[in-house]
């Protein structure tokens, strides 16, 4: 956890150790996001994707930069069939944090299959659509359109709640209930479909559909009606229509194979042979085209690889011109004393030591030393000391790359590499610092700093 003024981190205390801020009051903020963090995924593994949405809405107002429960908010109204809003919280954590976040790759699978991104556009369009229709007294329409929506994607809740309550509407009872329940199934604490649920059970009666058998008949209720059903008495009549039905199925299946059949052939087969020709005909203008286009992209081809080879011929140049420019500003700055000798160093590192290595000439080399070993004991003294107060301060990262550069520029300095080490261990990069404390011992052996190297070292190691 950091602190919400400095940004240092925090620690068991109720002050920020950086800055000396009173965080008593944001710690205990932030514990309880986390709580309701904690609580929405719990809620959410038993798939009560309400209460998971209420718990992360509260974990938000509390920590509106809590990027895990920000994702999670997403993926509970992605499993609802809500899109556009699980891409909304997806995008907002984007934005908070660009960087190493999985709500990345949460938009990336719905923008790379345009074909799904266009099925949730239609979904939603259709959805808007058949509440128009309920405001318009179109149910039947607003029926039709919701069908379609959740064909499109069976896991819309709001979308199944809406058309059970017009199936309510319509006293479609059965119906209503059977939507509710696929609803239930994917949100099981949601409120309105268990509201829902309970006026279904309240108004269907008891008997529904109950089948009474008497001593001849079956009487049952449909709805209002009454309806009487005789049994036990057999009918020739369906089995006459089911024989009358075959012999003309026969009938006409001859007359298709001796009369119609034949000439269709004949037709579908002349429909081929002038499909195929045109076919043919298309394919040989393609393969002329496709010859065509391969000449050219052979040609161009060949002129990329001159162009790189430009390309890389200029580049080196660039690389000497640059490097003569840097040299010649800082050894104007060391002639004329314009600058301090910082500003020299800054210069003269702006030269790579690969250049230095493998494509400077004698003369560059003699006249790059000339500044640097001038300046060389300013550099290093006063990168000691801003490497030293950034560590002291905790800023390990500058603390490095100035302790780093001021053993470079005085290879005898044993304070500058010990306190080296003592910065990538702080930060946490022991790997590093177990190098570094093996060059202090190696180079300051009989020392107190190689003795408290070996300590650290053996710490870091568990021995």
């Amino acid at each position: 956890m950091f602190c919400f003024n400095c940004g240092c981190r925090l620690s068991e205390k109720n002050f920020c150790t950086g800055c000396g801020a009173d965080v008593s009051l944001y710690k205990r903020i932030m514990y309880t996001a986390n709580r309701f963090y904690n609580d929405a995924l719990d809620k959410a593994k038993v798939r009560d994707l309400s209460g998971a949405v209420t718990s992360l809405r509260q974990c938000l107002k509390l920590n509106k930069n809590h990027i895990e429960a920000r994702n999670l908010l997403g993926l509970v109204y992605f499993e609802r069939g809500e899109v556009v809003a699980a891409l909304s919280e997806w995008v907002i954590s984007k934005n908070i944090r660009s960087e190493k976040n999985i709500a990345d790759d949460y938009i990336g699978r719905l923008q790379n299959n345009p074909g799904k991104l266009d099925m949730y556009n239609q979904i939603s369009k259709k959805y808007n659509m058949a509440l128009n229709y309920c405001q318009q007294d179109s149910l039947d329409l607003a029926v039709i359109q919701l069908k379609k929506v959740i064909s499109m994607n069976p896991r819309f809740v709001q979308a199944r709640q809406l058309l059970a309550l017009l199936y309510i509407n319509n006293q479609e009872l059965e119906k209503a209930k059977k939507e509710l329940d696929k609803a239930h199934a994917i949100d099981a604490n949601n409120t309105m479909t268990l509201r829902y649920l309970r006026e279904v059970d309240e108004m269907m009666p008891a008997d529904e559909e109950h089948v009474r058998k008497k001593k001849d008949v079956i009487v049952y209720q449909s709805g209002n009606d009454t309806v009487i059903q005789p049994v036990g008495k057999k009918e020739n009549v369906a089995l006459q229509t089911l024989i009358n039905i075959l012999i003309g199925v026969a009938i006409g299946a001859g007359i298709a194979c001796f009369l119609v059949l034949p000439a269709r052939i004949q037709r579908a087969q002349s429909d081929v042979n002038t499909k195929y020709k045109a076919v043919s005909e298309q394919l040989d203008a393609k393969t002329a085209q496709v010859d065509e286009l391969t000449s050219q992209v052979n040609e161009l081809t060949n002129e990329k690889a001159s162009l790189s080879n430009s390309l890389s011929a200029a580049q080196g140049n660039s690389i000497v011109i640059e490097a003569n420019n840097n040299l010649i500003e800082a050894t104007l700055m060391y002639i004329n004393q314009t600058g301090d000798e910082m500003a020299i160093a800054d210069k003269l590192e702006m030269i790579g030591e690969e250049y230095l290595e493998n494509e400077s000439t004698e003369s560059f080399t003699k006249l790059y030393n000339t500044p640097k070993d001038s300046v060389g004991e300013v550099v290093a003294k006063n990168s000691y000391d801003l490497g030293y107060e950034a560590f002291r301060t905790e800023e390990y990262d500058t603390a490095i790359d100035n302790l780093e550069r001021a053993f470079r520029y005085d290879p005898d300095n044993g304070e500058a590499l010990y306190n080296l080490g003592n910065a990538y261990n702080k930060k946490g990069d022991t790997s590093k610092a177990v190098e570094i404390y093996e060059q202090v011992i190696e180079l300051f052996p009989d020392t107190e700093k190689a003795k408290k190297a070996a300590t650290y070292i053996k710490e870091i190691k568990g021995e």
